[in-house]
Parts: structure tokens; sequence; C-alpha cells
């Protein structure tokens, strides 16, 4: 969408500047975590490292880019209020058919707040409320992937799970680690699985979360009006040519943990991090 020609070409050039800011900033970042599921199959970890470091710096960079063309172009500390109220209305006119306008919102807030002072710090000129509805933006691809192991069983849906991944390297044993997250599972819930509804169902998302030298998994499974979130991360062998499953993690206090700022990595043996690893194979009722 363009902005028409109007009565106030600064606040039109602000708001497509912004803009522009922003999907900069998003392009350059989706093209960094696109290399990360590469990186993970070749163990290049030293890439990896790297790419981290540089992604964490790509919002302030882009941020003070965008602060500095609008200094440059408009000495934006002297811009008047009403010019930076209808700035935003433009900026949320350009945001109607955008896929990231609650990000593209906060990339606003973060420029404007470098240049004015706090008192301006309200809803007339910053998004303390979200100027685009989000409800029925549709994602490409799907953010997630539905399974329903009532169809199928439950071993068929975790090996399709880890299949549809599409690794470019093989897993050192597969039907191992998947009668071992079932039996971490039936260990977790006191040793038998819960009767499984008409609505059961396991959904996955998408891409896995790549930290460290592990690709995470991170789904739910929804049975009847219960919900079970659970992340399961994918290692290397010793060798780095294989891969295995070495736990799943059910606590949602846990998962928490995993991704917030203050946490690189977890792996733990207790409070709902069940290793697989560490599971015993002998037969058992929980063949399906």
């Amino acid at each position: 969408m363009d902005i028409p020609s109007g009565e106030n070409p600064v606040a039109q050039a602000i708001a497509q500047n912004l803009v522009e800011g922003f999907d900069k900033h998003y392009r350059l970042f989706r093209e960094s975590s696109a290399q990360a599921k590469q990186r993970f199959e070749t163990s290049d970890w030293l890439a990896a490292q790297r790419a981290v470091r540089e992604r964490i710096a790509f919002y302030d960079e882009r941020v003070n880019e965008t602060v500095n063309l609008l200094h440059g172009k408009f000495q934006a500390d002297k811009i008047d209020t009403n010019t930076w109220q209808l700035a935003k209305l433009l900026y949320i006119g350009l945001l109607i058919n955008h896929k990231q306008p609650e990000l593209a919102e906060t990339f606003f807030n973060s420029v404007f707040c470098k240049i004015m002072h706090r008192t301006y710090f309200h809803n007339d000129f910053i998004f303390v409320r979200p100027g685009v509805s989000t409800d029925f933006i549709e994602s490409d691809p799907p953010a997630y992937r539905s399974y329903y192991p009532n169809k199928t069983g439950l071993h068929q849906v975790i090996r399709d799970i880890l299949n549809d991944f599409d690794w470019q390297c093989p897993f050192e044993d597969m039907e191992r680690d998947v009668d071992r997250v079932i039996r971490a599972v039936v260990l977790q819930m006191g040793g038998k699985l819960v009767a499984a509804e008409a609505n059961f169902q396991i959904q996955v998302l998408h891409s896995a979360f790549f930290r460290n030298k592990a690709a995470y998994i991170v789904g739910k499974a929804i049975n009847g009006d219960y919900e079970y979130p659970f992340v399961v991360p994918v290692l290397h062998d010793p060798q780095g040519r294989r891969l295995f499953i070495d736990a799943i993690l059910l606590d949602p206090a846990q998962i928490r943990t995993l991704f917030s700022l203050s946490r690189a990595y977890f792996m733990t043996g207790h409070g709902g991090a069940v290793r697989v690893r560490e599971i015993p194979l002998q037969p058992d009722a929980t063949q399906a």
C-alpha cells in the first residue's frame, strides 16, 4: 500500500521510512534464521555462534539506522507533534496488508522513543495498544502441523513428526528414540497414558528452534479439554554424523525458562524434563 499524496509530505515520508527500516530488519533476520537448520545439520558450530552474535545486534542497528535517517532528512527531534501523530496514522495504513504488523509497531515505538521525550510515550504517538488486528492473518508456511494418533497410532505420529522436518542427516536409531519418547511420557504421567479423546491431536511448530548444538522441536498435545506442551531436543552423536533425541521437556515452567533471555540452553533430569536416553528399552503395552 502506497501513501497517497496529501498536505503533510513529511509525515508521509516518516511513515514510509519507518516501514522500510522494519522490512529491512525483518528480511535480514529471516535470512539469518533460515540458515540455522543447515548450520545445525552440518555441525557448523562456529558459524552458528557468529550468526547469533550478529543477529542480536540486527534490531538495534536498524533502529539506529532509521533514527539517523530521520534526523538527517527532517531534523526529527524538531518535528511537531501533529506531524508525528499523522505519521503514526499513516504507518497504520501501511500495515493493513503487512504480515508482521505487531513487530512493525514495536519498531515504530523503538525509533520514536529514541527521538522524542518520554512525555510523548502514550498511545497518541506510540503503539501502547495494537493498531492492526492479527487475528485473521494466515502464516505461510502454516505456523504448525497437526497429527492425529487416533488414526495412525502414536508411534507412527512421532515418526512422521521427526521425518517432516526433513533433516539432511539420518537418525542414529529413530525407532529406539520413538520408543523412548513414549516411555518417557508414560513415566511422567505416572505409568499410564491418559485415554485418548475424539479430538486427540499433536500440534508441532513448523520450524525447529536452534540454540547452541541442539534443535528443539516445540509443540503441544490436545486431548479433550487439556493441553500438554512439550519440547524435544535433537542432538548430534559424538561424530557429528547422526541425530538422536536426548530428552523431552513437559513442564510449562521449564519450557518458559528455556525460551527466556536468561538461559542459553537446558538439560535437567527432574521437574518435568525426562532424559529419554536413560529410559530402558523393554516390551510393554505402550506400542501403538
